[in-house]
């Protein structure tokens, strides 16, 4: 199954296409996947020592960049299509760029209202709208910038964590009457073992900071 792939199979980015009504198109000739070779080519090594050159150190900056680099490469190499019209759709009102990149995984509603993403355990406030959602599949949406919303049905769910990986203290276990015995027993199960790392399926979050997925 491929990395970041759905429940139903689908990729993350194949996700985010369907979203859009985007279709994908795959290269099955030889000529085709010649020329997504070469296209790959470009994005990892020219285009990285051309940043590198231009001392881009940031997302921002290789944003004010990538223009101009286009327009150059283009200069350069590009050849004439066959049929120059332009079938890009323009955007619409409905159209949520954020929402349909966001990176989405689904997980089943435990009675107790608890699910788990990342080797962090969700517990869902007791709302009606979570009551009805329980035994069934809620949507969990993992945003760029660190945010995370569980929905199910369109409506946001609101929660609290608890971390597996990082150290559960007596004063969480005794605070917490709903969930004492469980919380115990991980604190025991953390006393025996070193903390494990996350998912490498989930996202990288290289450019966050003071995520809950942190481990430091």
């Amino acid at each position: 199954r491929a990395a970041g792939a759905t429940t139903d199979g689908m990729t993350q980015f194949g996700r985010a296409l369907h979203d859009l009504s985007i279709e994908i198109i795959c290269a099955n000739s030889s000529q085709a996947k010649g020329r997504v070779e070469r296209a790959n080519k470009t994005l990892q090594d020219r285009l990285v020592k051309e940043l590198r050159l231009a001392s881009v150190s940031s997302i921002t900056d290789g944003n004010i960049f990538l223009p101009g680099f286009v327009a150059d490469y283009n200069a350069r190499f590009a050849k004439p299509a066959a049929n120059p019209k332009d079938l890009h759709r323009p955007m619409t009102d409905r159209d949520n760029l954020d929402e349909s990149f966001t990176w989405r995984v689904e997980r089943t509603l435990s009675q107790a209202l608890t699910l788990q993403y990342d080797k962090v355990m969700f517990i869902l406030e007791p709302t009606e709208a979570a009551q009805a959602a329980i035994g069934k599949r809620v949507t969990v949406y993992d945003y760029p910038n660190g945010r995370l919303v569980i929905r199910h049905d369109g409506v946001d769910l609101p929660y609290r964590t608890f971390d597996k990986i990082r150290k559960v203290n007596q004063a969480a276990v005794t605070e917490n009457k709903r969930l004492g015995s469980l919380l115990d027993l991980i604190r025991q199960s953390q006393d025996m073992h070193e903390p494990d790392k996350r998912s490498i399926r989930a996202p990288k979050r290289r450019d966050q900071s003071g995520h809950m997925f942190s481990v430091e």
